[in-house]
C-alpha cells in the first residue's frame, strides 16, 4: 500500500506562491489589454484596417481565455490552501 506524506506548511506556502504568480499574471494581462485590444491600422488602406481588426479580435479572444484561466487558477489555489488546512487538522487530531 503506498503512503502519502504531506507537509501542511509546504502546501500552504505553495498556495501562497501560486496566488502571487496569479496576481502577477493578472497585472500583466491588464497592462497588455489597452495596447492590444485597440490596434490602430498602420495605414488607411483596406488591408491595414483588416489586419488591425484581426489582431484586435485575437487580443479579445486572448483576454477572454486568460480570464477563464485566471478563474481556474484561483480555484486551484483555494483548493490547495483548503487542503493544507485539512492536512493540518488531520495531523493535529
Amino acid at each position: 500500500m503506498p503512503y502519502l506524506t504531506a507537509t501542511p506548511g509546504v502546501i500552504a506556502s505553495a498556495a501562497t506562491d501560486l496566488a502571487g504568480i496569479g496576481s502577477n499574471l493578472s497585472a500583466a494581462h491588464a497592462a497588455a489589454a489597452a495596447p492590444t485590444l485597440a490596434v490602430p491600422p498602420a495605414a488607411a488602406d483596406e488591408v491595414s484596417v483588416t489586419i488591425a481588426n484581426f489582431f484586435s479580435r485575437h487580443a479579445q479572444q486572448y483576454q477572454a481565455q486568460a480570464t477563464q484561466a485566471a478563474a481556474a487558477q484561483e480555484q486551484f489555489v483555494r483548493q490547495l490552501a483548503n487542503g493544507a488546512g485539512l492536512y493540518a487538522a488531520a495531523e493535529a487530531a
